[in-house]
């Protein structure tokens, strides 16, 4: 009750400032903000004054300022601030990705969604909802709060493939599916590379011949998800294909780290059994040499993941490493002891293939030495974009990729 009491206390103050924006909500478990910056990149492509608030960042046009805070919507007083100046800026479009935190506890009351998109729904953060069932109906009543806008628009976007998430579009008055297996809007012909990934899309009497310089099967959902977004626009063919296009990266999301070594280091915000067996799935098969994976788990958080993570990572990579991951005021070693005893079961074994180093930044040179080959592949999992690391003590200044570019130097 008290965050929706703020929500609506600092609307009145600055005057509900999101209501002559357009606002396309994006949700989810994975994805979200990945298809958020494809959202946004398509419509500024397009000419649209575009504002965007993400996990990674927040800003208008291309001025996208880095996300301090370790949260996607930020309380209601700042919230509101932000709008506020997005407004004085003559945003006419607002990309709001869209947390189940921030929809239970209505940190986002007053935002006139008028599209709202779902990427997928897997299990994550049961340790504030407790179960399954409150996620979905926390991340479900954002399709509830679309309103019809000035054009009319009162549209659920979702994907066909996720049945759950194919539910939410029955809350708006009108719906637009994606996916591979069904949906109204359809990829064919895949082609995934190490740098990207390609496709044909359906779309009723329309095709649509997508170019990413996004990799992984994930992002063909993604790219699918901004293209639904796009029609519903009325953007045409090109625009859409040269939007979506133009995104060449988010950082933290399969970030490609090269400072002249042999061997492939990459960084993802991945930190969820569902996002770690997809990424897997697509990496493992191009692989050739070793695949080195690190990652750890936050305290306070879902435990229940702790061990499903470390069982996938033992069943994929050829070596796990178990570090920090925001401890917060919990052990940070029994963390990782319940990581390994997952990694243990696919048949890892403790200082062969699987080591626990729990000071993050003696972890990532500690993968990153494990490379031994140009074909081997180290992957960093669970802090990406973000830049801060949250230990007993507080929270201390964090950049994953700084990092692990020091590593690779340092071992060149």
């Amino acid at each position: 009750m008290g965050h929706l009491l703020e929500a609506v206390l600092f609307n009145l103050i600055y005057g509900f400032p999101a209501r002559k924006m357009k606002v396309i909500g994006v949700t989810g478990t994975n994805g979200k903000t990945t298809t958020s910056f494809l959202i946004h990149k398509m419509l500024v492509e397009a000419g649209y004054n575009a504002g965007l608030m993400t996990t990674v960042g927040y800003g208008v046009g291309t001025d996208i300022k880095m996300q301090v805070h370790h949260m996607t919507n930020v309380p209601a007083p700042e919230f509101m601030q932000r709008l506020k100046w997005m407004k004085s800026q003559g945003v006419e479009w607002l990309v709001l990705e869209t947390t189940s935190h921030a929809l239970a506890q209505h940190r986002v009351w007053g935002v006139p969604y008028g599209i709202a998109v779902v990427t997928n729904l897997t299990h994550e953060h049961l340790d504030y909802h407790k179960t399954f069932e409150r996620y979905v109906a926390a991340k479900r009543s954002m399709f509830r709060l679309a309103q019809r806008d000035a054009q009319g628009r009162h549209l659920g976007i979702a994907n066909a493939d996720d049945s759950i998430a194919a539910d939410f579009a029955h809350e708006t008055e009108n719906s637009m599916l994606y996916g591979v297996q069904g949906g109204d809007v359809r990829a064919r012909d895949i082609t995934l590379r190490s740098d990207g990934l390609s496709y044909t899309a359906d779309a009723g009497d329309m095709t649509y011949n997508i170019s990413s310089h996004l990799p992984g099967s994930f992002n063909v959902y993604n790219t699918l998800a901004a293209l639904c977004v796009g029609r519903a626009l009325g953007l045409d063919k090109k625009q859409i294909e040269q939007g979506i296009a133009a995104l060449a990266g988010v950082e933290g999301r399969m970030t490609s780290i090269d400072e002249g070594q042999s061997y492939s280091v990459i960084v993802d915000f991945a930190h969820t059994p569902d996002s770690f067996e997809k990424l897997f799935k697509d990496l493992r098969p191009v692989v050739k040499g070793k695949l080195i994976v690190l990652f750890g788990s936050a305290g306070r958080r879902d435990e229940a993941k702790r061990a499903i993570q470390g069982e996938l990572a033992g069943k994929y990579a050829d070596e796990v490493i178990v570090t920090e991951e925001d401890d917060r005021d919990i052990d940070g070693v029994g963390i990782m002891n319940q990581i390994a005893a997952g990694a243990e079961k696919a048949g890892k074994t403790r200082d062969k293939n699987l080591f626990l180093v729990h000071n993050r930044t003696e972890a990532i040179g500690f993968a990153v030495g494990r490379a031994n080959s140009a074909d081997d592949t180290v992957l960093l999992l669970g802090k990406g974009h973000e830049k801060t690391i949250e230990r007993a003590d507080g929270e201390h200044p964090w950049d994953e990729i700084g990092t692990t570019r020091d590593a690779v130097k340092n071992r060149l």
